[in-house]
């Protein structure tokens, strides 16, 4: 199918039925972008440590439901593999995830570690492998964006933004921009860039009207 997104990210065929799972809600991970993470319980530093023993070094992040009361967890994660690796002085494990794929779950179960380890399926996210091409509305979103940062009181770099290649400019803002669980699942599902851009516009509008009408209700 052409090209991987770079030269250690795996090929679909080598992508395993079986990864620790790492639920985590409100922390979003997509192909293509980096998740830092600061690792300190035992049973998730015992998961790192098997993880850097398996060649794709891959986890896979997934969202607890906002709704639920069991900790159900939704359908579709994405994995990431372990790019960055440190040890600190206190015990914790300070790792960068990359974003190699989504994934759909399939089961899991509570492996010897302590942790999940999750039956998944990668087939209908083979393009997530893929470098993206695809075009947004890139000054539409920045547009809307520079209206929701202003309203949030947020300072931003807009020079480092406008060097952003598409793809990474909208996996970074939907990953640290601070939207609800199921407004974050939405964008990881989208079925594609466009689509996502697309959701993360009509988002990034319904939370500054949002702001806006807290903003006035205030004053």
């Amino acid at each position: 199918m052409g090209a991987s997104r770079g030269p250690f990210e795996p090929e679909f065929s080598e992508l395993p039925g079986e990864i620790p799972l790492f639920p985590l809600s409100g922390a979003l991970l997509l192909p293509g972008g980096q998740l830092p993470l600061n690792i300190f319980e035992p049973r998730f530093l015992s998961m790192v440590r098997d993880a850097m023993a398996q060649p794709h070094r891959l986890i896979g992040m997934i969202q607890s439901r906002d709704d639920s009361e069991d900790g159900s967890l939704y359908d579709v994660g994405c994995a990431g593999r372990i790019s960055s690796y440190s040890e600190t002085d206190d015990g914790r494990m300070l790792i960068k995830l990359s974003g190699t794929s989504r994934f759909r779950l399939l089961d899991c179960d509570d492996g010897s570690g302590g942790y999940r380890l999750a039956r998944i399926s990668w087939s209908e996210f083979e393009c997530d492998l893929m470098p993206c091409e695809a075009e947004i509305g890139r000054d539409h979103l920045i547009e809307v964006l520079r209206h929701y940062f202003k309203l949030k009181g947020y300072t931003v770099d807009w020079d480092h933004l406008k060097d952003c290649e598409d793809e990474k400019l909208v996996s970074t803002l939907s990953m640290i921009c601070p939207f609800e669980i199921s407004e974050k699942q939405a964008l990881l599902e989208s079925r594609d860039l466009a689509s996502r851009s697309e959701l993360l516009i009509a988002i990034l509008e319904m939370a500054s009207h949002s702001e806006h009408d807290e903003q006035g209700a205030r004053h």
